[in-house]
This record gives C-alpha cells, sequence and structure tokens, in this order.
C-alpha cells in the first residue's frame, strides 16, 4: 500500500483493528433504529410480494393517484417541520408507492419541498400493536378528510380505465423495485446477528464511501449493505440529517436495478480490502447485481420453508439447520520459488460427519491484488465447521499428500465473531477468511425404507409375537415401510392394508382384499421394538 496514497495512513490504521470497531472512526451515525426497521421493512416487502393484484398496470397507476392526491396532502397537513412525524400508515397501496417514492432521496427531496415546502418523513413504528394502532388512527381521519374515497384498496376493487401518469418518474421506480423482496428472501436476513453484522459493514461502507470518494468512480454495495441502505433511505428525514455532510459522495452509489461494470465492482472490492483488509463479499452479503445487467439473487439450495415450524406439529422430526458458508483466500508478495509454491493446495473437510468429503483449491493461481473466492457453500450446522489443510504432494511414486499446516474453523466460534466472520493466517503468505450466515431451519429431508409385514394390530408378523400372543394366529396383512428423517430417526410409519385371513406358523395363504378395501394409514412416532428388529407400530393417533 503506497504512503503517498490519499488517507493511507488512517486506512492502516483501520485495518489493523477489526471492522466493528468502525463506529469509533465513522462520523457518520444512524439516528434510526435500523435493525429493527429492517426487520419491518423485509415483513412490509413480503406482504407487498405476495400481493399479485398489487402489481398489475390499473392498481399501479390508481394507487400512484391516491398517494399524490391524497395522502401527501394528509400527511403534509399533520407534519410538523422540526418535529417527529406523525404517527400513522396508510393503506398497504399507498405505503408501497411512498416506500418506493422514498428510494430515489434526491427526486423526493425536490418533490416534497417543490409541492409541500418541506421534507415529509416516515414514523418509526416497529411494535405490531402500535402498527395497528398507527393504521386506525390514520383511517379514522382519512374518512374524514376523504368521505367519498375508500381508505383500502383491496385486490377485487373495480378500478377506473388506466389513467394517464405525470410523475413517470415515480411509475418507473416502482417498477423497478418490484422484484425487490426476492433478493432478501432468504430466513437467515431477518435474524438480529446478521443484521448486526450488516450494520458493522454498512457503516464501513459510508466511512469509506465519505474517506475515499475520490478512488473510485462508483460504488458497488453488497446485498447485506444494500439491505441497510435501502432501509435508512425508507426513512427520508432520518436519512437526510444523518447523510447531509456527504450528499455529493452518495451520488456514486449504485441504486437497485442499475447495471454494473467489472471495472466498477473491481474498484470497491479493492478500496474495501485496502481499506479493511477483508475481502468485500461474504456469505449474506454476495454482489446481486451481476456485470451488465441486474439479476434477481438465486440462493445455491432451495430454502422456501413456513413462517411456522411444521415441528411444532409432528414432535417426531429432528429439526434441520443450514447456512451459507463462504471461504476466500489471498496470497502475499511470493518469497519463495514458484515452482515450490505451484504444487501447494488447500483442501476442505468438514470437522464431522462426512469424512469423505474433501474439497481441494491450487495455490498457483491466486491473485496477489484481490481476495478469492474459493468455496462457496451451504453446510448442515451439525458438521460443526470446517478443516482447512495447507498440502503439499508428497513427491514419491505413490499418489497422494502431506499437511503442511491445518486451521479449523468452528460454526460456533464464527456466530459469535464480529460480522460473522474470522480470520486465519497460513503459512506466513496464505490468509484465510470464512463468513457464515446465522444457522436457520432448513426443509426436512425424509427417506422412505422398506419394513416388515405388519397384521392388523400394527404388529410385525413374526414368531417373536406369536408366542407372546399365545400362539393365536395374527390376522391381516399390512405392508409397511419406515420414513426416516435427516438424522436416521423413525418419525413416521405408513401401512397399506393389502390382505386378510390368519397366520400361525404354518402355510396359511393370505386372501387378498379389494381394491376398494384398502386402506391406507400413517402413524407418528417410531416402533415399539419387542425383541431385536421385531415390534409394533405407534398408537394410532386421532387427527
Amino acid at each position: 500500500m503506497s504512503s503517498d496514497r490519499p488517507g493511507s495512513e488512517l486506512s492502516a490504521s483501520i485495518s489493523a483493528r477489526s471492522l466493528g470497531d468502525i463506529s469509533e472512526f465513522c462520523a457518520t451515525r444512524i439516528g434510526l433504529d435500523i435493525i429493527s426497521a429492517v426487520r419491518r421493512n423485509l415483513g412490509f416487502l413480503r406482504t407487498v410480494a405476495d400481493s399479485h393484484w398489487l402489481h398489475s398496470e390499473p392498481t399501479i397507476t390508481e394507487a400512484i393517484r391516491r398517494y399524490e392526491e391524497l395522502w401527501m396532502p394528509l400527511i403534509s397537513d399533520l407534519t410538523v417541520a422540526g418535529s417527529s412525524p406523525p404517527m400513522i400508515l396508510p393503506p398497504l397501496d399507498v405505503e408501497w408507492v411512498w416506500f418506493c417514492h422514498t428510494l430515489n432521496p434526491v427526486g423526493y427531496k425536490h418533490y416534497c419541498e417543490t409541492r409541500f415546502f418541506k421534507l415529509i418523513g416516515k414514523p418509526s413504528i416497529f411494535d405490531e400493536e402500535n402498527e395497528e394502532y398507527a393504521y386506525m388512527r390514520c383511517k379514522e381521519i382519512w374518512v374524514k378528510k376523504y368521505p367519498t374515497q375508500s381508505f383500502e384498496l383491496e385486490e377485487n376493487s373495480s378500478l377506473r380505465d388506466v389513467i394517464t401518469i405525470e410523475n413517470q418518474e415515480l411509475l418507473e421506480e416502482i417498477k423497478r423495485q418490484r422484484n425487490l423482496y426476492s433478493n432478501f428472501s432468504e430466513p437467515f436476513r431477518s435474524e438480529i446477528v446478521y443484521l448486526i453484522a450488516a450494520k458493522q459493514r454498512y457503516k464501513g461502507f459510508l466511512y469509506m464511501l465519505q474517506r475515499f470518494s475520490d478512488e473510485c468512480s462508483s460504488f458497488v454495495p453488497a446485498s447485506d449493505i444494500l439491505l441497510m441502505w435501502l432501509t435508512h433511505q425508507s426513512y427520508p428525514t432520518v436519512y437526510a440529517e444523518d447523510v447531509k455532510e456527504m450528499q455529493g459522495d452518495l451520488a456514486k452509489v449504485v441504486r437497485f436495478g442499475e447495471t454494473v461494470n467489472s471495472k466498477e465492482l473491481d474498484e470497491t472490492k479493492q478500496l474495501w480490502h485496502r481499506t479493511f483488509g477483508q475481502p468485500y463479499e461474504k456469505a449474506g452479503g454476495g454482489i446481486i447485481m451481476e456485470l451488465g445487467r441486474a439479476v434477481t439473487s438465486n440462493p445455491l439450495v432451495y430454502l422456501e420453508t413456513s413462517h411456522l415450524d411444521v415441528n411444532t406439529k409432528y414432535k417426531s422430526m429432528t429439526s434441520r439447520f443450514i447456512l451459507e458458508v463462504c471461504v476466500f483466500m489471498w496470497h502475499k508478495a511470493q518469497k519463495q520459488p514458484l515452482q515450490h509454491v505451484s504444487q501447494e493446495f488447500l483442501r476442505l473437510r468438514s470437522l464431522r460427519c462426512h469424512r469423505e468429503f474433501k474439497l481441494d483449491q491450487p495455490i498457483s493461481s491466486l491473485n496477489n491484488d484481490l481476495w478469492h473466492k474459493a468455496w462457496h457453500l451451504y453446510c448442515e450446522f451439525g458438521t460443526k465447521g470446517v478443516v482447512l489443510e495447507l498440502r503439499h504432494p508428497s513427491g514419491n511414486c505413490f499418489k497422494g499428500s502431506s499437511i503442511k499446516e491445518t486451521t479449523t474453523f468452528k460454526w460456533n466460534d464464527l456466530i459469535r465473531a464480529p460480522s460473522l466472520t474470522l480470520e486465519r493466517q497460513l503459512n506466513h503468505n496464505l490468509k484465510i477468511v470464512v463468513s457464515i450466515t446465522p444457522p436457520v431451519q432448513a426443509p426436512y429431508l425424509l427417506k422412505c425404507v422398506p419394513d416388515k409385514v405388519t397384521d392388523d394390530s400394527g404388529a410385525m408378523v413374526s414368531d417373536v409375537v406369536l408366542r407372546m400372543n399365545q400362539y393365536r394366529p395374527q390376522e391381516g396383512r399390512w405392508l409397511s415401510r419406515t420414513v426416516l428423517d435427516h438424522g436416521g430417526r423413525e418419525c413416521f410409519v405408513i401401512r397399506m392394508r393389502v390382505g386378510g385371513g390368519f397366520w400361525r406358523r404354518g402355510g396359511e395363504t393370505p386372501l387378498p382384499v379389494k381394491w376398494e378395501d384398502r386402506i391406507v394409514e400413517i402413524r407418528e412416532g417410531s416402533w415399539s421394538y419387542i425383541a431385536g428388529s421385531i415390534g409394533r407400530t405407534p398408537e394410532q393417533r386421532k387427527w
């Protein structure tokens, strides 16, 4: 790092500290409980995404009309310059337009000051009960002020013909943000520990933007930083006060939906590395805008889950937790012969389970100027962590390699680390950074395996059961299957009645039942074993 670069001494002092200490140096304060605000916004955006009727052309144009002609004059009359915004919340369609409008701070401020001669803010309401009260209070005021205008715009409301929208800039902004939630829909986004880390990185981003704005033509926000930035913007009066000293710098930040090029992205990554000594991207904080075009992020695994844990209903299933993991490598200037370095490689293994699992990454492919993302994985929390081994080929006639150094990253240590990130040094030249997202409950993995035939009572057909029943014959034939979860735990027994008749110890042939008389039943729980692998199905549960 060149000593004559502007701010190099300060940058060096920052990089010696963790990103969690940036608040000591960052002049930009956040006058908002931004963690609670993000959680509230994620719920709001999920509701908007699920309300498909809200995105039709007639609905959007009507919502803009209601926003400009009804809502903004109403909130303006209740807003006193210099005081907190009134504690009211508009209906969903109007709030969606308002939210999108605030994501263009310059345009929103110009609109408010031109029309109302003041900047109109949004109240900080993060409690569900207070939110309900603010909504109902707004409804009362609305009905009194606009008795002929419906407060709520329902899905099946009869809308007038599409009207001409004069504010085309606002219309385009709403269309641009339509798929916003799809980029932040992963379950870990609302976890407190993730948001605390995201807030630290957002403050680091603002610090970097404020101190080194001249060194980048554009600043590309990572997804966790973007989530914080959008939420900050959605509270316009707070945002305007917090960033008033850096208005010109903010114009360089790439907005959501805009395209980026490789030069812009590399400049941001390099500046972050020089400032903080860490990779810019991290688990849960990747770049959601591809080079040349804006895209919707696609998770590596399917994490669509219900907001309610089905395990609260089915106690027999073991919950499964999964986390996103990113492993980055950075190689310092080589002090040893290139031929020697080119033979070394890094091997990743799991700390627990999957002993045969191993991934190799050669050291020779690393660029000294940039961090290299070696692996981007989703891991079961039960694996406990990852082990990284610096290896060198054995050098004999047999294939294989020897371990030079090794280091371990445990999930529990990473969860407690600042920004959910840990850094380790290997071989004096190789730096490893591992970052994770908080573990979240993932979809269940279930496997169905065939089991012994059972009788009408649910007992397996066997000599053991006959002896226990004093050789009374077992009646009925049921094909049985056992359902196992990802941990190998029995959680259901599925049975289908296929035959009747008796079985003692002779050669009785079961009588087939008609198709319409076949019965399928599912019993929750595991087998009650009598002797060895012989058992009875769990008690039948009444649904």
